[in-house]
C-alpha cells in the first residue's frame, strides 16, 4: 500500500490455493495489480513470472522478497535436533529463493533498481523456538551481502529490512511469539512495537532514488531493540 501511495504499480505473488484469496483480496484494494502464482522452489515458474511481468510492463523497478518457511517442528526443542531435510528445506525456501528471485528480476531492472527482503534479528542472536529459522536468515543477510556486490555494476541494489515482531499469519505460526512481541515492547528504547506502515515506508524510502547510494545493508526498523545487549 506504501507502494502503490507513490504511484508504483504493483505485483503480487502467492503459493496455491491457501493464500491465493488473501492476496487476491489484498490486490483488489489497489487497481491494476496483477496477482501471478509463483512457487519459490520452482525456478521454472519463478521465470514465468518474471517473463510475464516484462510482457506486461518491459521492465521493474523495485522488488521485495518476502518469502520464509520453517517446518513448525523444526523451530521447537533443540536445534542441535534438526532434521537434515528441515534445515534444507528452510534454507531453500528462506535464503535460496532471494538468489532465484533476483537472478530473473535483474535483467528487468536495465536502468538500475532495488531489491529488498525481510530478516529479523534472530539471524545474529539467539531466540528460543526461532532455531533453524535464525539460521535461515542468516544466510539470507549473507546472500544481500554478495547479491549486492554482483548486481552493483548494473545499479541494482540489494538491501534487507529487518523489522521487529508484526502479528502476521507466518509470524503466529512461530512458537512464542507473544513473548518475543511483549519483550520487544516493552525493552525497545522507543517502547513500543513495530507499526507495519513503518516497514511500508521504508520499502519507499529503499526503492526511490533517495537510497541510491545504500546496498548490502540491514536496515533495523525495530525501535532500537537492536542496540540493546541480551
Amino acid at each position: 500500500q506504501a507502494l502503490a501511495r507513490e504511484g508504483a504499480r504493483l505485483a503480487l505473488t502467492y503459493q496455491g490455493e491457501r493464500v491465493e484469496k488473501r492476496v487476491r483480496d489484498c490486490a483488489d484494494q489497489i487497481p491494476g495489480t496483477l496477482t501471478l502464482e509463483m512457487d519459490a522452489t520452482d525456478d521454472e515458474q519463478i521465470a514465468q513470472v518474471y517473463e510475464q511481468i516484462g510482457r506486461e510492463w518491459g521492465r521493474l523497478d523495485a522488488l521485495v522478497h518476502s518469502i520464509a518457511f520453517a517446518n513448525a517442528d523444526e523451530m521447537r526443542g533443540r536445534f542441535v535436533d534438526t532434521s537434515r531435510e528441515g534445515f534444507a528445506q528452510a534454507l531453500d525456501i528462506s535464503a535460496y529463493s532471494l538468489i532465484a528471485v533476483s537472478r530473473k528480476a535483474a535483467p528487468l531492472m536495465r536502468e538500475g533498481g532495488s531489491i529488498m527482503t525481510m530478516t529479523y534479528i534472530a539471524s545474529e542472536r539467539v531466540f528460543p523456538s526461532y532455531n533453524v529459522m535464525g539460521v535461515a536468515k542468516a544466510a539470507l543477510e549473507a546472500s544481500v551481502r554478495y547479491l549486492a556486490a554482483d548486481l552493483g555494476p548494473q545499479g541494482v541494489r540489494v538491501n534487507a529490512l529487518s523489522p521487529g515482531p508484526i502479528s502476521t499469519l507466518a509470524a503466529r505460526g512461530i512458537p512464542g511469539f507473544t513473548n518475543f512481541a511483549k519483550s520487544h515492547s516493552e525493552r525497545a528504547p522507543l517502547r513500543r512495537s513495530t507499526d507495519v506502515a513503518e516497514v511500508g515506508d521504508t520499502a519507499v524510502f529503499l526503492a526511490s532514488d533517495l537510497s541510491r547510494g545504500i546496498t548490502g545493508e540491514v536496515l533495523f526498523i525495530d525501535q532500537g531493540y537492536h542496540v540493546l545487549g541480551a
